[in-house]
């Protein structure tokens, strides 16, 4: 028997059951003010647990949609050109000139970003991943920080136990392997300057021929005024 159950008025609009046991059933909250579960609590939980499930439902479905307009709208240099941002400084004449100039394509962001996507196509991203961080390892001045830096890209591309290992001639591989003895800023130039000249004779010419670029083009070509 539930204490004080007849005496409490219905909310409006609710019907009272015929024996009271059901009239948390609708307001679940209800249950909840002074802690106790009343009779009927199997038929309770099962509606908390419906009503649970109805709540997070939405979250769920609506995630995948959010991370999918942060990835059509972020200011980063879109491979796809499905969203209207003007990336990094990137013109028509910038992508007509990356079909001329290897040495132009690599010297841009935008440009390293496009020829980037590609290479992860073919399975080759680390060829620029390595060249980018020696990039920035030659800017590196600390000598403690040189010796970190170093140990890492040697572990990252030059192991041969890295499933990032870069291709490099056995005459190369042994001038890193001396420069890691007392690794300076200049260590990785000659394994740096192999990869990039790879990149130009091999994956270059391809990047050009696939339609990657070749909708890349069309994309500011269309989407740039006729004057």
């Amino acid at each position: 028997m539930r204490v004080g159950a007849d005496d409490e008025q219905p909310a409006l609009g609710e019907e009272p059951s015929a024996d009271g046991c059901d009239q948390g059933l609708e307001f679940p909250l209800s249950a909840s003010i002074d802690g106790e579960i009343p009779m009927g609590s199997e038929r309770m939980e099962m509606r908390k647990r419906q009503m649970s499930v109805q709540q997070d439902t939405p979250s769920s479905v609506q995630a995948p949609q959010a991370t999918s307009n942060r990835a059509s709208n972020a200011c980063c240099f879109c491979w796809c050109c499905c969203c209207s941002c003007s990336c990094p400084s990137a013109t028509l004449e910038d992508v007509v000139s990356w079909g001329q100039s290897f040495d132009k394509l690599m010297s841009t962001p935008a440009g390293r970003n496009a020829f980037r996507e590609f290479l992860r196509t073919e399975f080759s991203e680390e060829n620029m991943l390595f060249w980018l961080a020696c990039e920035e390892f030659k800017k590196e001045v600390n000598k403690n920080a040189i010796k970190e830096k170093a140990r890492l890209i040697y572990e990252d591309y030059i192991s041969i136990l890295s499933p990032k290992e870069v291709s490099l001639d056995s005459r190369v591989r042994e001038v890193v392997n001396r420069n890691m003895v007392e690794p300076n800023e200049h260590s990785f130039d000659e394994a740096q300057l192999q990869i990039y000249t790879l990149m130009h004779r091999d994956s270059y010419q391809r990047f050009m021929n696939s339609s990657n670029y070749k909708d890349l083009l069309q994309s500011f070509s269309e989407s740039t005024p006729e004057s």
